[in-house]
């Protein structure tokens, strides 16, 4: 057994998240990093100083620390400072502390890979765990208690589990099941940056109102009010949802170099963006695969746990 504390925003979701992996033994939610006497809840929202954090027991036999934190990633914006979602303040900052030190080579492996991916500087702590207060009883467990509570995390990733997972240590799942689950068009879009060839893909035109998400992790990514017909061959989007729901990058394939857009949360490969979109709405065209979209239709957002997108569209 082996234990790490994790801090990534509101402690409800992200203890719900790592609830659903085998090799997890227990969580527990709590203040972490902060002056050395026991804060209340109250006191934390206030500005203690204290992280909320999730403490975590694992088997490294079934799952290692390398997989968790590979998990940490998907559920967090690493380049956030002080919030996570819709909360902010130094509570919600997003910290990964340690009791072993023979774990921060591990711990500075994972991070350095997701740097390299996004191209700049985490802002996530790695330090010595300093204190963790358990939090109030009401808060353990909070979202099996209280399904409809507000959560930061796409309800879609409490389901991940299942999902292949390429961390340090071994896969715990193949990526062929990915493959099977999606399909090879979407997996090697996704996956390997593959482009589906132009206006065969299902949403090319396509205008029904509701939202689409990655197909691999369920984030949302765009809304059918910013969807337009561009001509081009693929769905065209002048924004995504928010401006954090991306990372670009630039791809010099093909002797052309272009900006690349991946979701922030999987990673997928989803197309590229070009400064030739609507100028009224901003000059940007988002050209994306249909393969790496999933759709929602307005009326199945909410039992599909979308619901606070609905006034969006």
């Amino acid at each position: 057994m082996k234990t790490i504390y994790l801090a990534g925003g509101c402690f409800w979701g992200v203890q719900k998240f790592f609830d659903q992996f085998e090799g997890v033994e227990s969580t527990e939610t709590g203040y972490a990093n902060g002056p050395d006497e026991e804060p209340a809840y109250e006191d934390v929202c206030r500005g203690s100083g204290h992280a909320e954090a999730v403490k975590i027991d694992y088997n490294e036999n079934a799952i290692s620390l390398s997989e968790l934190l590979e998990y940490f990633f998907k559920v967090i914006d690493p380049l956030s400072v002080n919030r996570q979602g819709n909360d902010v303040g130094i509570q919600y900052r997003t910290g990964i502390y340690y009791t072993d030190e023979s774990d921060i080579a591990e711990i500075k492996a994972v991070c350095a890979k997701e740097q390299d991916r996004l191209g700049a500087q985490l802002a996530v702590e790695i330090k010595s765990l300093r204190n963790f207060f358990p939090a109030e009883e009401y808060h353990q467990k909070y979202l099996d208690k209280n399904p409809g509570g507000y959560c930061h995390i796409p309800e879609a990733l409490f389901g991940l589990a299942g999902k292949p997972s390429e961390a340090g240590g071994g896969q715990r799942y193949s990526l062929q099941t990915l493959r099977e689950e999606i399909g090879d068009l979407a997996f090697e879009v996704t996956q390997n940056a593959a482009t589906e060839h132009a206006f065969s893909g299902k949403y090319d035109d396509f205008f029904e109102k509701g939202i689409y998400v990655d197909v691999v992790s369920g984030e949302v990514l765009f809304t059918s009010a910013d969807k337009y017909n561009s001509g081009c061959g693929w769905p065209a989007f002048t924004k995504p949802v928010t401006e954090s729901a991306l990372t670009e990058h630039t791809d010099t394939s093909y002797g052309m170099i272009r900006t690349e857009v991946r979701s922030r949360i999987a990673g997928s490969h989803l197309g590229h963006v070009f400064p030739d979109g609507p100028e009224e709405t901003g000059g940007l065209r988002y050209c994306i695969n249909s393969a790496a979209l999933r759709f929602i239709p307005f009326d199945e957002m909410e039992k599909e746990g979308y619901g606070k997108y609905i006034d969006s569209i």
